[in-house]
């Protein structure tokens, strides 16, 4: 009934569920009348304009930075806007390609709703949406956003991810304190080793940092994790929202020299962020 109301009074709605407002023909009616918008974010292009997996990956030449993890919901999209962010901040031009319906209505130019998808068509439309901004920002590196974990027995997400952007590096985002998957608490929740194990064997990229998401755990506590994990895996690890952002750039140019020497020259910010207009979100 909100949602009927809000409409009715011209705002517009963006939907991320997958039930599609667009197919409901109350609220379709009510958007007439009242010339608001419904957009159904997850809702999948026309067949005939879906992307199989072509190759062009392989015409990209800014470095890809997958942001993976542990498990779902643990915090890959919020350490990916802020790693983007960051390295913009650096005067690097980065461009984040999201994976999932949130980043897209945040205002995300490049991405795809992965979940929403037939499976022949996830890694041909990750890797269109990376062509796509590779030839539309001309960035020097392009971070890619995770979902679910590559260990995650409900979600594929992430193995599409890494065949469709063929990303050089990845980032393991990892909650020390999370005991057992976040949906299934029956099943215990993977190692960090045994996840960046799984991740290298089963693409072509190195892990190159860790990110900690801090979930029940004390500022002492978060400290002591972030010093247990570089000396266990000798990879820079930080908490993207207790550390200041230079962690996360460090962590990047030090597996990406030549990204170093390009910040070191860069005098201006770049910006890619995008205006985003103002709807209820579902």
């Amino acid at each position: 009934m909100v949602f009927l109301d809000g409409l009715s009074q011209g705002m517009n709605i963006v939907n991320g569920l997958h039930e599609f407002l667009g197919d409901d023909a109350e609220f379709v009616a009510a958007s007439i009348l009242s010339g608001a918008t419904i957009t159904d974010v997850r809702r999948p292009r026309p067949i005939e304009q879906l992307h199989q997996f072509s190759g062009r990956i392989f015409d990209v030449t800014a470095p890809r930075i997958a942001v993976l993890g542990t498990d779902g919901a643990i915090g890959k999209r919020t350490t990916a806007t802020l790693l983007t962010q960051a390295l913009n901040a650096r005067g690097l031009r980065a461009v984040l390609v999201g994976t999932g319906q949130t980043t897209i209505i945040q205002g995300g130019r490049y991405g795809v709703a992965l979940d929403a998808l037939v499976p022949q068509y996830c890694t041909g439309e990750v890797e269109n949406q990376v062509v796509a901004a590779f030839e539309g920002e001309n960035p020097d590196v392009i971070i890619v956003e995770g979902q679910g974990a590559l260990s995650h027995p409900a979600y594929l997400t992430s193995a599409y991810i890494l065949r469709g952007s063929r990303p050089a590096a990845a980032i393991v985002q990892h909650a020390p304190r999370r005991v057992v998957l976040g949906d299934f608490p029956t099943i215990p929740m993977p190692t960090l080793a045994s996840e960046i194990a799984l991740i290298e064997a089963f693409s072509d990229v190195e892990v190159i940092g860790v990110t900690v998401n801090h979930e029940g755990m004390t500022g002492e506590e978060i400290g002591d994790a972030i010093d247990a994990i570089e000396q266990e895996f000798d990879l820079p690890a930080t908490d993207p929202l207790t550390r200041a952002p230079e962690a996360l750039v460090d962590m990047v140019l030090l597996a990406f020299p030549h990204l170093a020497a390009r910040a070191s020259l860069s005098s201006t910010p770049a910006v890619t962020s995008h205006d985003m207009q103002a709807s209820v979100t579902l």
